[in-house]
């Protein structure tokens, strides 16, 4: 009969920890916000968790972690995704866009300027997840109805309840942003 620690030292020879390794880890390759990454990630780390303690990129916040919130909303391939349950692996391949690529040439998107400038910022929690979905929306409908914003943010949660000023502040930067 084999003792606990024979059966521990036969289990962590360097095949063993190599064979561990290759099922539990993977090469990876995503591009965020125009940059691409290599890197080796464990097969279960989430996306939200690649983001902020990988690529140091913080703006992408961690709420229910049950994809309930909306907070950790980000675009991969322009569709957005509760980052919180997609596992990094999964970006393989792929475009992810966060909050940190908006601002282009040290300008704030139009949606960026809207929100701020109407007040649609309160604890600013959940506005990282509500700009990404805001993106899809207006990537989706140029000129949005209320009901088509309302409908689009209905999974990002504000618990300030600034619905209203963020579905106007929507309205206006898809206004400005329109092609007219």
């Amino acid at each position: 009969m084999m003792t606990y620690e024979k059966a521990h030292e036969a289990s962590s020879t360097p095949a063993h920890e190599a064979a561990l390794k290759s099922t539990h880890e993977r090469y990876i390759t995503v591009t965020v916000n125009g940059e691409e990454h290599r890197r080796m990630v464990a097969t279960n780390l989430t996306l939200l968790e690649f983001l902020r303690d990988e690529l140091f990129l913080k703006g992408t916040k961690e709420g229910c972690n049950e994809g309930e919130c909306g907070a950790c909303t980000v675009l991969l391939d322009g569709r957005p995704v509760n980052s919180c349950l997609v596992l990094a692996a999964e970006a393989d391949g792929k475009t992810v866009m966060t909050v940190e690529g908006l601002a282009q040439n040290g300008r704030l998107h139009p949606l960026q300027e809207a929100f701020a400038e109407l007040g649609a910022v309160q604890c600013g929690y959940c506005i990282p997840g509500m700009l990404m979905t805001a993106v899809a929306i207006i990537e989706r409908h140029p000129t949005p109805t209320d009901a088509e914003i309302h409908k689009g943010i209905e999974g990002n949660l504000c618990r300030c309840a600034g619905y209203a000023r963020i579905a106007h502040a929507i309205k206006v930067a898809a206004e400005a942003m329109s092609p007219s």
